[in-house]
């Protein structure tokens, strides 16, 4: 039994910690009063009138406290403090109370609870408390001894430390970039297998085992991804995502990933590059990813943050810039510059021979003075129409000059320009089908490289043949022109 030594003696005085001798008789009244009105939950019953708390408080009476406990709360004396208690007990406290009070209900004889006080000058202090009934007053509570510990400092480390995590999932979560969490710790490993086997060059490894680098794609594990991750990839929730990563990573994804696992070879833990993903419905992705090995994770690599950048609209406008820099915005054939550039690449990487055909436009000036410049940009948007559905790769057409165009053909001859021709002419004629109101006509003439002969004479050949053509053209009668396509035809 704890007797009065204990309590009043010089321990209690001088221990360490808050030490309150107590008296709660009147609470144990009160509790059966309430039982015998009918409450059994006591904790609802408290919560749904928080009064009833400050009612249990005020049938607690202090008979003692030590030194520790007056300097705690900044009182000079045990009167003072009796006198104050309203502004110790308050606030925060009526809620951890409720805790307290439940359990020596349910007839705890021991009571602990993570509460708050405060100071009589006002300071907040977080406090953990331990309370026991003093053996041989468990029938009427008259003698209970509370323990106090200050754990301010602590608990104001904890919320600052909650408060920095809870900061750091916000700017994770909502970081206008996609945010990845992934562990690489089986990636690692397989390195270290193959780097321990003697392997020195990991490029020319993977150019003779590319499924090795399919195999570290598989063996990453994928932590964490943000909100805008799931926007971006057009996923209702990570589960969902996770179970389609096959979708988002594929076709060429496995090149970029083999230069990521290089590097990563080479000991860059950071990285940067331009990749193509894919939505879970199926569009293109272009994106800017930057990798890092977190800090501290640098031996095993278990905790790596992907940052990936949508960069699909610039892609785009590069892409349409690009194609302005080598196209006709008109006729959306290859422009005179990218002509140029592939007359000089045929120069110097041939095939030979090379033959050209040059075309002209007949009567665009005519159409612009009768009926329009929008009559004559449809002649042009025509021809287009026809040499663009007629050439492929390597050949390319391109408009050289306003109403004049040019086929390049790498590697074919006299025989292959000829039938090139006969191929426009034919859709030529297929195109007039269509446009009744306006017909077009082409001049063309064509050459074929000499072994050693500069290609800017084979230009001027095909060029000189394309307007004696055009001059025959325009120098015959109607009645002559008919009778020359005449003859041309039964000529075929």
């Amino acid at each position: 039994m704890l007797g009065e030594p204990n309590t009043d003696g010089k321990m209690f005085d001088i221990a360490p910690v808050s030490l309150w001798e107590e008296d709660y008789s009147a609470l144990k009244s009160l509790f059966d009063e309430w039982r015998a009105a009918g409450v059994s939950d006591l904790g609802a019953y408290l919560r749904e009138d928080l009064s009833r708390v400050k009612i249990c408080s005020s049938r607690l009476r202090v008979l003692k406290v030590n030194q520790k406990t007056l300097s705690l709360l900044e009182a000079a004396s045990l009167e003072e403090l009796e006198a104050n208690l309203g502004r110790v007990f308050r606030d925060d406290m009526l809620h951890a109370h409720v805790d307290e009070l439940v359990q020596l209900w349910n007839g705890h004889t021991q009571f602990t609870s993570h509460t708050v006080n405060y100071t009589l000058s006002g300071k907040r202090l977080d406090i953990q408390l331990k309370g026991t009934i003093v053996p041989g007053y468990e029938a009427n509570w008259e003698r209970v001894l509370v323990a106090i510990e200050d754990v301010t400092e602590r608990e104001t480390a904890r919320r600052s430390l909650a408060t920095s995590e809870e900061y750091a999932r916000g700017l994770f979560h909502h970081s206008p970039v996609s945010l990845w969490v992934e562990d690489f710790s089986s990636v690692k490993r397989l390195i270290d297998e193959i780097r321990q086997k003697g392997i020195l060059d990991f490029r020319v490894f993977t150019d003779v085992h590319p499924e090795f680098v399919t195999r570290c794609m598989s063996e990453i594990r994928v932590i964490d991804v943000n909100r805008h991750t799931l926007q971006l990839f057009s996923a209702p929730d990570l589960p969902t995502l996770l179970l389609n990563l096959g979708d988002v990573f594929r076709d060429g994804m496995n090149r970029p990933f083999r230069e990521q696992l290089i590097d990563l070879w080479d000991g860059k833990l950071f990285q940067q590059r331009e990749v193509l993903n894919y939505t879970l419905d199926g569009r293109e992705l272009h994106l800017h990813l930057q990798f890092s090995v977190l800090p501290g994770h640098e031996h095993d690599w278990s905790l790596v943050q992907v940052a990936l950048t949508d960069i699909t609209a610039r892609k785009a406008a590069e892409a349409y810039l690009e194609f302005l820099g080598k196209h006709d915005v008109l006729t959306k054939l290859y422009n005179r510059s990218f002509f140029v550039d592939e007359l000089n690449r045929l120069r110097r990487n041939g095939p030979a021979p090379l033959s050209v055909i040059v075309i002209d436009l007949n009567g665009l000036k005519a159409a612009n003075d009768q009926w329009g410049h929008a009559a004559g940009d449809e002649l042009l948007r025509r021809a287009g129409e026809v040499l663009g559905k007629l050439t492929t790769v390597p050949a390319h057409a391109a408009r050289i000059g306003g109403d004049e165009f040019a086929i390049l053909l790498p590697g074919a001859d006299e025989i292959g320009a000829e039938k090139t021709i006969e191929d426009v002419r034919r859709l030529v004629e297929l195109n007039n089908q269509f446009y009744s109101s306006t017909s077009l006509s082409l001049s063309i003439g064509a050459a074929t490289g000499a072994p050693g002969e500069p290609l800017e004479e084979v230009v001027k050949r095909a060029d000189a043949r394309m307007y004696e053509e055009k001059h025959r053209h325009y120098g015959l009668t109607p009645l002559e022109r008919r009778r020359e396509v005449a003859l041309q035809e039964a000529g075929q």
